[in-house]
């Protein structure tokens, strides 16, 4: 299963679609940066190894055809190990034996698992979320959905109605939803 969205792939064929590429870069690089620790990069080096990554993806991505039955991020983890034998070559270092190359797994095993994965785009879609609606709106939508607070107590605590607080997390959730509509599907 893969939960790239499609939706955003394909505005990524622009390469001045300011929003798809912020949202592509905010969802992926905690990501492509994990990946490349996983390599056993320092911090310096990982950062470098993320940022070359996005530089080739900005070339390749207007042209990529999406294909809901392979994974995008199979391939997208093919580039950035790409990426970082290249870099080795160039040192004169021997892939095979450098940098943990040989110990990282394949893009179909579960080292970065589906719920994971879920749970770290959910997250980040939240992040970016939060500036959308009034403070208000999401502390009442926070305390009762994620903290689990009951919407009364929530209501008197904000100085706002019950019915506020339950209108707070229809609104957020119909749109974290509308954000994840394709990123997690099967």
């Amino acid at each position: 299963m893969d939960t790239t969205s499609a939706s955003l792939l394909l505005g990524l064929r622009s390469t001045d679609d300011e929003v798809h590429w912020k949202r592509f870069v905010h969802i992926y690089t905690p990501l492509l940066y994990h990946w490349a620790r996983d390599m056993g990069l320092q911090d310096a080096d990982a950062v470098d190894l993320v940022q070359d990554v996005f530089t080739i993806l900005v070339q390749k991505l207007p042209e990529f055809s999406y294909d809901s039955r392979q994974s995008f991020r199979g391939w997208l983890r093919t580039v950035a190990v790409n990426k970082w034998r290249e870099t080795l070559r160039r040192r004169g270092v021997s892939p095979n034996g450098g940098a943990g190359l040989d110990r990282l797994p394949g893009p179909d095993d579960e080292w970065f698992g589906e719920i994971e994965f879920r749970s770290h785009v959910t997250r980040r879609a939240l992040r970016l979320l939060h500036s959308d609606f009034h403070e208000v709106t999401w502390q009442a939508f926070w305390e009762h959905v994620v903290a689990g607070k009951p919407a009364p107590v929530v209501a008197r605590e904000l100085g706002t109605t019950t019915g506020a607080v339950y209108a707070a997390k229809v609104r957020i959730l119909a749109r974290l939803r509308e954000q994840l509509a394709d990123l997690m599907v099967d």
